[in-house]
């Protein structure tokens, strides 16, 4: 199978470095900056992104953009992967879309979160361009591969279980053609608005768990942040359309306990220096990762607020991120909430 893995960050090239590792694919990585792909293909290291770590040998990283998108799409069975944020997916969907030939596009993001001025979650937001350059529906097969998964761990060839969500059951079968062998597995499923809201609502709370952490409330608060914390996720997710059920599963509880509690969530880091005092434009500079939970807390916000479904956790966080509200108040607020059954 050939694969094309369009974005050269950490998860971008994790992926596409074990889906080279099976002799089965063709794998080419691209990215926006020319000379780190230089240096990836000559180190066999993505520097930036994965220091220390070695990528398969069988990689090619591939600068031209149209060139890297024509390997995938030579061969009828090809997958496009899309590994740039939520902000970038607009403009590669119609990049995209312009050079599709007369067969079927078979595409995937890895991205997760709400969109910050629409509130439209990956999919809706695909939708809304192919609508508007006139593509019928079938003509671009599209979802999203999403779960637990640190992209160090996976570049290193630990195991991980993964969820595959989309448009047509062949996708899902393409996906994990693709990637499920060696330490992977992938799973599929067919309820694309459960697994994106999964994705998208667990770095907000990531970020109320490290400030909890980080201000040394232990691990019965944790605890309960995370238990309480997967429910106004699946209350937002299915008053948008999802399932119960799917935040049971790897892309809702197993994607918010990995990233609410492992030592390698950018989202968790964000918490634990609230909590330590640092204001956020200090915590940002010093990251150098984008931290999804604080593009779309607002949007997770808003939505709960639009469907009338209750979010204290996550206004307590958009109150620390955007209000100037001390972590430990926000604790306080939360403590001082009326009794209630579960």
């Amino acid at each position: 199978m050939k694969l094309t893995i369009l974005g050269a960050g950490a998860w971008g090239t994790a992926l596409a470095s074990h889906a080279a590792s099976d002799h089965r694919h063709d794998v080419v990585l691209w990215g926006r900056d020319a000379d780190q792909l230089a240096t990836i293909a000559a180190t066999g290291i993505n520097v930036a992104y994965l220091p220390g770590v070695a990528l398969s040998a069988r990689l090619v990283c591939q600068p031209d953009f149209d060139r890297a998108v024509d390997h995938a799409l030579a061969d009828p069975q090809g997958l496009l992967i899309v590994a740039t944020p939520v902000a970038g997916l607009r403009e590669m969907t119609r990049r995209l879309a312009a050079r599709r030939r007369h067969a079927p596009l078979s595409m995937l993001w890895l991205c997760k979160g709400f969109e910050a001025d629409t509130h439209a979650l990956p999919h809706q937001m695909v939708r809304e361009e192919l609508d508007a350059l006139g593509i019928a529906r079938g003509d671009i097969e599209y979802g999203v591969l999403t779960g637990p998964s640190f992209a160090k761990e996976v570049a290193q060839g630990l195991p991980c279980a993964l969820t595959v969500a989309g448009t047509a059951h062949v996708l899902a079968d393409r996906a994990q053609a693709a990637f499920h062998h060696h330490a992977m597995r992938v799973y599929g499923s067919d309820d694309l608005i459960g697994v994106e809201v999964g994705g998208a609502v667990k770095n907000v709370l990531a970020i109320a768990t490290g400030a909890s952490d980080g201000l040394g409330l232990g691990l019965n608060a944790r605890a309960a942040l995370v238990t309480r914390g997967l429910a106004e996720m699946t209350r937002l997710g299915v008053a948008l359309g999802g399932r119960t059920e799917t935040f049971m599963g790897l892309a809702g509880v197993g994607d918010l306990i990995l990233t609410a509690t492992g030592d390698l969530s950018r989202n968790r880091k964000v918490g634990q220096q609230l909590a330590a005092g640092k204001t956020l434009e200090q915590i940002l500079q010093g990251l150098g990762h984008v931290a999804e939970g604080v593009r779309c807390a607002k949007a997770v916000a808003a939505l709960a607020a639009r469907h009338g479904v209750e979010m204290p956790i996550t206004r307590a966080v958009c109150a620390v991120l955007f209000e100037d509200l001390p972590a430990a108040d926000a604790v306080a607020r939360l403590l001082q909430r009326d009794a209630r059954d579960e």
